[in-house]
Protein backbone atom coordinates (compact mmCIF):
# COMPACT_ATOMS: atom_id res chain seq x y z
CA UNK A 1 0.00 0.00 0.00
CA UNK A 2 1.31 3.53 -1.42
CA UNK A 3 0.98 6.01 1.61
CA UNK A 4 3.19 9.13 3.04
CA UNK A 5 2.81 10.05 6.70
CA UNK A 6 5.13 11.42 9.58
CA UNK A 7 6.31 8.65 11.59
CA UNK A 8 3.85 5.12 11.23
CA UNK A 9 5.27 4.60 15.53
CA UNK A 10 2.53 7.26 16.09
CA UNK A 11 -0.26 4.98 14.96
CA UNK A 12 -0.92 3.44 18.32
CA UNK A 13 -1.65 7.14 20.06
CA UNK A 14 -4.29 8.24 16.71
CA UNK A 15 -5.97 4.98 16.90
CA UNK A 16 -6.71 5.56 20.87
CA UNK A 17 -8.20 9.37 20.17
CA UNK A 18 -10.17 7.85 16.77
CA UNK A 19 -11.39 5.83 19.12
CA UNK A 20 -12.11 9.04 21.89
CA UNK A 21 -13.63 10.74 18.85
CA UNK A 22 -15.84 7.86 18.30
CA UNK A 23 -17.80 7.84 21.04
CA UNK A 24 -19.43 10.83 20.62
CA UNK A 25 -20.02 10.07 16.61
CA UNK A 26 -23.21 8.05 17.42
CA UNK A 27 -25.08 8.95 14.08
CA UNK A 28 -21.88 7.80 12.17
CA UNK A 29 -20.60 4.82 14.22
CA UNK A 30 -23.66 3.54 14.99
CA UNK A 31 -26.81 4.50 12.64
CA UNK A 32 -25.04 4.89 9.24
CA UNK A 33 -21.91 2.61 9.75
CA UNK A 34 -23.69 -0.48 10.86
CA UNK A 35 -26.19 -0.01 7.88
CA UNK A 36 -23.36 0.45 5.73
CA UNK A 37 -21.40 -2.88 7.39
CA UNK A 38 -24.43 -5.15 5.91
CA UNK A 39 -25.83 -3.49 2.80
CA UNK A 40 -22.57 -1.95 1.29
CA UNK A 41 -23.88 0.59 -0.93
CA UNK A 42 -20.24 2.34 -1.71
CA UNK A 43 -18.95 -1.23 -2.92
CA UNK A 44 -16.67 -1.05 -5.65
CA UNK A 45 -16.31 2.87 -6.00
CA UNK A 46 -13.24 4.25 -5.17
CA UNK A 47 -13.19 8.00 -3.11
CA UNK A 48 -10.40 10.40 -3.35
CA UNK A 49 -10.84 12.57 -0.26
CA UNK A 50 -9.20 15.60 0.35
CA UNK A 51 -10.54 16.83 3.97
CA UNK A 52 -8.43 17.77 7.04
CA UNK A 53 -6.68 14.61 8.51
CA UNK A 54 -8.30 14.57 12.25
CA UNK A 55 -10.01 11.88 14.38
CA UNK A 56 -13.26 13.02 12.90
CA UNK A 57 -12.01 12.61 9.69
CA UNK A 58 -10.43 8.97 10.48
CA UNK A 59 -14.19 7.74 11.53
CA UNK A 60 -16.06 9.26 8.30
CA UNK A 61 -13.47 7.37 6.04
CA UNK A 62 -13.57 4.24 8.16
CA UNK A 63 -17.14 4.29 7.54
CA UNK A 64 -16.85 4.83 3.30
CA UNK A 65 -14.16 1.76 3.81
CA UNK A 66 -17.02 -0.42 5.78
CA UNK A 67 -19.43 0.18 2.86
CA UNK A 68 -17.28 -1.16 0.64
CA UNK A 69 -15.36 1.94 -0.81
CA UNK A 70 -11.84 2.30 -1.40
CA UNK A 71 -10.65 5.19 -0.03
CA UNK A 72 -7.48 7.65 -0.57
CA UNK A 73 -7.08 10.33 1.61
CA UNK A 74 -4.98 13.51 1.42
CA UNK A 75 -4.90 16.96 3.48
CA UNK A 76 -6.66 19.89 2.39
CA UNK A 77 -4.62 22.27 4.59
CA UNK A 78 -0.77 21.94 4.98
CA UNK A 79 -1.18 22.71 9.08
CA UNK A 80 -4.36 20.49 10.20
CA UNK A 81 -2.97 17.03 9.96
CA UNK A 82 -3.08 15.06 13.08
CA UNK A 83 0.22 13.00 12.04
CA UNK A 84 -0.90 10.42 14.89
CA UNK A 85 -4.13 10.10 12.92
CA UNK A 86 -2.77 9.91 9.54
CA UNK A 87 -0.53 6.62 10.98
CA UNK A 88 -2.54 4.92 12.43
CA UNK A 89 -5.79 5.03 9.28
CA UNK A 90 -2.58 3.27 7.32
CA UNK A 91 -1.55 1.15 10.39
CA UNK A 92 -4.49 0.08 12.02
CA UNK A 93 -7.15 0.07 9.00
CA UNK A 94 -5.14 -0.01 5.53
CA UNK A 95 -6.51 3.01 4.39
CA UNK A 96 -3.89 4.92 2.00
CA UNK A 97 -3.27 8.38 3.58
CA UNK A 98 -0.71 11.15 2.13
CA UNK A 99 -0.61 13.75 4.61
CA UNK A 100 2.39 14.98 6.62
CA UNK A 101 1.53 18.41 9.22
CA UNK A 102 3.72 21.39 8.13
CA UNK A 103 4.55 19.97 4.41
CA UNK A 104 5.11 22.82 1.89
CA UNK A 105 3.15 24.01 -1.14
CA UNK A 106 4.78 21.31 -3.37
CA UNK A 107 4.28 18.42 -0.74
CA UNK A 108 0.45 19.53 -0.25
CA UNK A 109 0.16 19.52 -4.09
CA UNK A 110 1.85 16.12 -4.47
CA UNK A 111 -0.40 14.40 -1.80
CA UNK A 112 -3.70 15.42 -3.90
CA UNK A 113 -1.82 14.22 -7.60
CA UNK A 114 -1.37 11.15 -5.39
CA UNK A 115 -4.55 10.52 -4.21
CA UNK A 116 -6.26 11.84 -8.36
CA UNK A 117 -3.76 9.18 -10.00
CA UNK A 118 -6.02 5.91 -8.07
CA UNK A 119 -8.72 7.34 -10.73
CA UNK A 120 -11.50 7.70 -8.34
CA UNK A 121 -15.33 8.07 -9.20
CA UNK A 122 -16.00 10.10 -6.13
CA UNK A 123 -13.97 13.04 -5.13
CA UNK A 124 -14.53 14.44 -1.39
CA UNK A 125 -13.22 18.11 -0.99
CA UNK A 126 -12.79 20.79 2.03
CA UNK A 127 -11.69 23.83 -0.47
CA UNK A 128 -12.20 22.71 -3.79
CA UNK A 129 -8.48 21.82 -4.36
CA UNK A 130 -8.94 18.98 -5.08
CA UNK A 131 -11.81 19.35 -7.41
CA UNK A 132 -9.55 21.93 -9.60
CA UNK A 133 -6.84 20.04 -9.34
CA UNK A 134 -8.56 17.20 -11.39
CA UNK A 135 -10.04 19.81 -13.73
CA UNK A 136 -6.32 21.31 -14.28
CA UNK A 137 -3.76 19.41 -14.52
CA UNK A 138 -5.94 15.48 -15.03
CA UNK A 139 -9.17 16.15 -17.45
CA UNK A 140 -8.86 12.99 -19.04
CA UNK A 141 -9.49 10.82 -15.23
CA UNK A 142 -12.68 13.10 -15.08
CA UNK A 143 -14.98 10.87 -17.01
CA UNK A 144 -14.18 8.15 -14.00
CA UNK A 145 -16.01 10.26 -11.83
CA UNK A 146 -19.48 10.48 -11.00
CA UNK A 147 -19.76 12.93 -9.10
CA UNK A 148 -18.71 14.85 -5.49
CA UNK A 149 -18.95 16.49 -1.91
CA UNK A 150 -17.66 19.63 -1.01
CA UNK A 151 -17.60 20.75 2.71
CA UNK A 152 -16.56 24.06 2.60
CA UNK A 153 -18.41 27.33 1.86
CA UNK A 154 -15.27 28.84 0.62
CA UNK A 155 -14.84 25.68 -1.94
CA UNK A 156 -18.67 25.95 -2.38
CA UNK A 157 -18.03 29.48 -3.70
CA UNK A 158 -15.39 28.31 -5.82
CA UNK A 159 -17.27 25.87 -7.24
CA UNK A 160 -20.29 27.91 -8.16
CA UNK A 161 -18.01 29.84 -9.77
CA UNK A 162 -17.09 26.75 -11.79
CA UNK A 163 -20.12 26.03 -12.97
CA UNK A 164 -21.01 29.64 -13.75
CA UNK A 165 -18.20 29.65 -16.50
CA UNK A 166 -19.39 26.26 -17.46
CA UNK A 167 -15.70 24.51 -16.61
CA UNK A 168 -17.37 22.02 -13.90
CA UNK A 169 -17.54 18.94 -15.79
CA UNK A 170 -19.55 16.57 -12.94
CA UNK A 171 -22.23 16.99 -10.44
CA UNK A 172 -20.77 17.97 -6.93
CA UNK A 173 -23.21 18.52 -3.96
CA UNK A 174 -22.51 21.30 -1.55
CA UNK A 175 -22.74 19.44 1.84
CA UNK A 176 -21.55 22.75 3.30
CA UNK A 177 -25.49 23.90 2.27
CA UNK A 178 -27.13 21.68 4.53
CA UNK A 179 -28.99 23.03 7.51
CA UNK A 180 -27.65 20.35 9.65
CA UNK A 181 -24.19 21.06 9.08
CA UNK A 182 -23.63 24.61 8.15
CA UNK A 183 -26.47 25.73 11.67
CA UNK A 184 -24.28 23.46 13.64
CA UNK A 185 -20.46 23.13 12.24
CA UNK A 186 -19.89 26.33 11.41
CA UNK A 187 -21.76 28.18 14.29
CA UNK A 188 -20.80 26.10 17.11
CA UNK A 189 -18.02 23.68 15.74
CA UNK A 190 -16.06 26.48 14.30
CA UNK A 191 -16.84 28.68 17.17
CA UNK A 192 -15.85 26.62 19.78
CA UNK A 193 -12.35 25.30 18.03
CA UNK A 194 -11.94 29.10 16.83
CA UNK A 195 -11.37 30.29 20.15
CA UNK A 196 -9.83 27.08 21.26
CA UNK A 197 -6.83 27.07 19.01
CA UNK A 198 -6.27 31.48 19.92
CA UNK A 199 -6.23 30.20 23.63
CA UNK A 200 -3.78 27.38 22.65
CA UNK A 201 -1.76 29.78 20.56
CA UNK A 202 -1.45 32.75 22.92
CA UNK A 203 -2.15 31.81 26.72
CA UNK A 204 -3.83 35.05 26.29
CA UNK A 205 -7.29 36.06 28.74
CA UNK A 206 -10.29 36.82 25.93
CA UNK A 207 -12.89 38.39 29.52
CA UNK A 208 -11.76 42.32 28.80
CA UNK A 209 -9.94 42.49 25.09
CA UNK A 210 -12.03 44.04 22.29
CA UNK A 211 -12.09 41.43 19.95
CA UNK A 212 -12.93 42.01 16.50
CA UNK A 213 -14.35 39.32 13.96
CA UNK A 214 -14.23 39.54 9.88
CA UNK A 215 -17.53 38.34 8.52
CA UNK A 216 -20.77 37.66 9.84
CA UNK A 217 -21.84 34.25 8.03
CA UNK A 218 -22.27 31.34 10.35
CA UNK A 219 -18.95 30.94 11.45
CA UNK A 220 -18.48 34.58 12.39
CA UNK A 221 -21.88 34.39 14.29
CA UNK A 222 -19.91 31.41 15.73
CA UNK A 223 -16.52 33.02 17.10
CA UNK A 224 -18.78 36.58 18.01
CA UNK A 225 -21.15 34.30 20.17
CA UNK A 226 -18.02 32.77 21.37
CA UNK A 227 -15.94 35.64 22.07
CA UNK A 228 -18.94 37.60 23.52
CA UNK A 229 -19.21 34.42 26.12
CA UNK A 230 -15.57 34.65 27.20
CA UNK A 231 -15.94 38.37 28.52
CA UNK A 232 -14.89 40.00 25.49
CA UNK A 233 -16.16 43.45 23.68
CA UNK A 234 -16.77 42.03 20.06
CA UNK A 235 -16.62 44.22 17.12
CA UNK A 236 -18.32 42.56 13.72
CA UNK A 237 -17.17 43.87 10.48
CA UNK A 238 -19.12 43.00 7.51
CA UNK A 239 -19.42 44.12 3.89
CA UNK A 240 -22.91 42.94 3.52
CA UNK A 241 -25.57 45.41 4.71
CA UNK A 242 -27.83 42.90 5.67
CA UNK A 243 -25.17 40.54 7.67
CA UNK A 244 -24.36 44.31 9.18
CA UNK A 245 -27.45 45.18 10.85
CA UNK A 246 -28.34 41.45 11.78
CA UNK A 247 -24.96 41.82 14.08
CA UNK A 248 -26.18 45.09 15.14
CA UNK A 249 -29.43 43.61 16.28
CA UNK A 250 -27.39 40.90 18.04
CA UNK A 251 -25.95 43.42 19.66
CA UNK A 252 -22.52 43.62 18.62
CA UNK A 253 -20.98 46.89 17.82
CA UNK A 254 -20.06 46.91 13.46
CA UNK A 255 -17.91 48.85 12.30
CA UNK A 256 -15.83 49.17 9.06
CA UNK A 257 -12.04 47.34 9.23
CA UNK A 258 -9.90 50.98 9.06
CA UNK A 259 -11.86 51.78 12.62
CA UNK A 260 -12.03 48.40 14.40
CA UNK A 261 -8.08 47.99 13.22
CA UNK A 262 -7.53 51.15 15.65
CA UNK A 263 -9.38 49.02 18.64
CA UNK A 264 -8.83 45.55 18.55
CA UNK A 265 -6.65 43.24 20.48
CA UNK A 266 -7.34 40.38 18.81
CA UNK A 267 -8.50 39.86 14.96
CA UNK A 268 -10.36 36.47 13.13
CA UNK A 269 -11.22 36.43 9.90
CA UNK A 270 -14.13 34.36 8.35
CA UNK A 271 -14.79 35.66 5.40
CA UNK A 272 -13.66 32.96 2.52
CA UNK A 273 -12.86 36.33 0.90
CA UNK A 274 -9.02 37.82 0.26
CA UNK A 275 -6.83 40.38 1.97
CA UNK A 276 -9.42 41.32 4.79
CA UNK A 277 -7.01 42.62 6.53
CA UNK A 278 -4.38 44.17 5.04
CA UNK A 279 -1.42 47.20 5.20
CA UNK A 280 -4.40 49.94 6.05
CA UNK A 281 -4.68 48.19 8.78
CA UNK A 282 -1.75 46.92 10.02
CA UNK A 283 -0.82 50.77 10.10
CA UNK A 284 -3.22 51.46 12.88
CA UNK A 285 -3.57 48.74 14.67
CA UNK A 286 -2.31 48.52 18.56
CA UNK A 287 1.16 47.63 19.34
CA UNK A 288 0.38 44.06 20.27
CA UNK A 289 -2.46 43.52 18.01
CA UNK A 290 -2.91 39.66 17.69
CA UNK A 291 -4.05 38.17 14.12
CA UNK A 292 -5.91 35.17 13.27
CA UNK A 293 -7.70 33.59 10.15
CA UNK A 294 -10.68 30.84 10.82
CA UNK A 295 -11.54 31.19 7.08
CA UNK A 296 -10.75 28.25 4.91
CA UNK A 297 -7.41 30.05 3.19
CA UNK A 298 -4.64 32.46 5.05
CA UNK A 299 -5.28 34.39 1.79
CA UNK A 300 -7.84 36.26 4.24
CA UNK A 301 -5.06 37.78 5.95
CA UNK A 302 -2.63 39.98 3.58
CA UNK A 303 0.97 38.42 4.74
CA UNK A 304 2.91 39.41 1.69
CA UNK A 305 2.06 43.51 3.31
CA UNK A 306 2.84 42.60 6.59
CA UNK A 307 6.30 40.77 5.92
CA UNK A 308 7.49 44.03 3.83
CA UNK A 309 6.02 45.99 6.26
CA UNK A 310 8.25 44.36 9.30
CA UNK A 311 11.74 45.40 10.18
CA UNK A 312 11.87 42.23 12.02
CA UNK A 313 10.54 38.66 12.39
CA UNK A 314 10.65 35.91 14.44
CA UNK A 315 8.84 32.80 16.27
CA UNK A 316 7.82 33.87 20.21
CA UNK A 317 5.66 30.84 20.58
CA UNK A 318 4.92 27.74 18.64
CA UNK A 319 1.72 28.97 16.42
CA UNK A 320 2.95 32.88 17.06
CA UNK A 321 5.01 34.85 15.05
CA UNK A 322 5.83 38.41 16.16
CA UNK A 323 6.53 40.94 13.10
CA UNK A 324 7.82 44.20 14.48
CA UNK A 325 7.53 47.31 12.45
CA UNK A 326 9.42 50.28 11.91
CA UNK A 327 8.09 52.33 14.30
CA UNK A 328 8.16 49.59 16.67
CA UNK A 329 4.72 48.44 17.25
CA UNK A 330 4.45 44.77 17.70
CA UNK A 331 2.08 42.60 15.34
CA UNK A 332 1.54 38.86 16.40
CA UNK A 333 0.63 36.29 13.26
CA UNK A 334 -1.15 32.98 14.32
CA UNK A 335 -0.75 29.82 12.69
CA UNK A 336 0.95 31.07 9.65
CA UNK A 337 -2.58 33.04 8.72
CA UNK A 338 -4.03 29.35 8.39
CA UNK A 339 -6.79 28.00 10.03
CA UNK A 340 -5.83 28.68 13.90
CA UNK A 341 -8.83 25.94 15.12
CA UNK A 342 -6.94 23.17 13.28
CA UNK A 343 -3.25 24.41 12.83
CA UNK A 344 -3.53 25.43 16.80
CA UNK A 345 -6.06 23.09 17.99
CA UNK A 346 -7.68 19.96 16.81
CA UNK A 347 -10.36 21.36 14.69
CA UNK A 348 -14.36 20.87 15.67
CA UNK A 349 -15.55 18.54 18.22
CA UNK A 350 -16.96 15.25 17.45
CA UNK A 351 -20.15 15.59 17.86
CA UNK A 352 -20.60 18.51 15.67
CA UNK A 353 -18.94 17.16 13.09
CA UNK A 354 -21.19 13.40 13.50
CA UNK A 355 -23.80 15.43 11.46
CA UNK A 356 -21.56 16.78 9.00
CA UNK A 357 -19.49 13.54 8.38
CA UNK A 358 -23.28 11.84 8.49
CA UNK A 359 -24.11 14.00 5.06
CA UNK A 360 -21.02 13.47 3.69
CA UNK A 361 -21.83 9.25 3.79
CA UNK A 362 -25.14 9.91 3.13
CA UNK A 363 -24.32 12.01 0.09
CA UNK A 364 -21.92 10.07 -1.63
CA UNK A 365 -24.31 7.02 -1.03
CA UNK A 366 -26.60 9.22 -2.71
CA UNK A 367 -24.22 10.07 -5.55
CA UNK A 368 -23.93 6.40 -6.22
CA UNK A 369 -27.23 6.13 -6.97
CA UNK A 370 -27.91 9.10 -8.53
CA UNK A 371 -25.25 10.86 -9.79
CA UNK A 372 -25.12 9.82 -13.39
CA UNK A 373 -28.39 11.25 -14.10
CA UNK A 374 -27.32 15.09 -12.70
CA UNK A 375 -26.15 17.78 -14.55
CA UNK A 376 -22.49 19.33 -13.91
CA UNK A 377 -23.81 21.51 -12.04
CA UNK A 378 -23.76 22.57 -7.63
CA UNK A 379 -26.68 20.72 -5.48
CA UNK A 380 -27.74 21.28 -2.55
CA UNK A 381 -28.02 17.86 -0.24
CA UNK A 382 -31.71 16.52 -0.85
CA UNK A 383 -33.46 17.41 2.33
CA UNK A 384 -34.84 14.22 3.06
CA UNK A 385 -30.94 13.47 3.64
CA UNK A 386 -30.66 16.56 5.62
CA UNK A 387 -33.85 15.61 7.56
CA UNK A 388 -32.90 11.70 8.63
CA UNK A 389 -29.39 13.45 10.06
CA UNK A 390 -30.99 15.59 12.11
CA UNK A 391 -33.56 12.67 12.87
CA UNK A 392 -31.03 9.78 13.84
CA UNK A 393 -28.58 13.13 16.03
CA UNK A 394 -32.25 13.53 18.11
CA UNK A 395 -32.14 9.93 18.13
CA UNK A 396 -28.88 9.43 19.02
CA UNK A 397 -29.25 12.06 22.34
CA UNK A 398 -32.23 10.48 23.46
CA UNK A 399 -34.32 13.67 22.39
CA UNK A 400 -38.24 12.75 21.15
CA UNK A 401 -40.20 15.40 19.27
CA UNK A 402 -43.60 15.85 18.65
CA UNK A 403 -45.45 14.40 15.17
CA UNK A 404 -48.06 16.41 13.32
CA UNK A 405 -51.86 14.92 13.51
CA UNK A 406 -53.44 13.99 10.94
CA UNK A 407 -55.91 16.93 11.45
CA UNK A 408 -52.88 19.26 11.22
CA UNK A 409 -51.69 18.04 8.17
CA UNK A 410 -55.05 18.00 6.65
CA UNK A 411 -54.85 22.20 8.02
CA UNK A 412 -51.70 22.67 6.84
CA UNK A 413 -52.46 21.35 3.03
CA UNK A 414 -55.72 22.90 2.86
CA UNK A 415 -56.66 26.28 1.59
CA UNK A 416 -60.40 26.31 2.51
CA UNK A 417 -60.33 25.77 6.27
CA UNK A 418 -58.52 29.29 7.06
CA UNK A 419 -59.69 31.14 10.82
Amino acid sequence: MDFHVKDLSLADEGKSRIEWAEIDMPVLRKEIRERFIEEKPLKGVRIAACLHVTTETANLVRTLKEGGAEVFLCASNPLSTQDDVAAALVKHYDIPVFAIKGEDEDTYYSHIREVLKRKPHITMDDGADLISTLHKEYPELILNVVGGTEETTTGVIRLKAMAKDGALRYPVIAVNEALTKHLFDNRYGTGQSTIDGILRATNRLISGSVFVVAGYGWCGKGVAMRARGMGAEVIVTEVDPIKALEARMDGFRVMPMVEAAKVGDIFCTVTGNINVIREEHFKVMKDGAIVSNSGHFNVEIDIPALERMAVKKRKVREFVEEYTLQDGRRIYLLAEGRLVNLSAAEGHPASVMDMSFANQALSAEYIVKEGKSLKPNVYVVPGHIDRKVAELKLKAMGIAIDELTPEQVEYLNSWEMGT
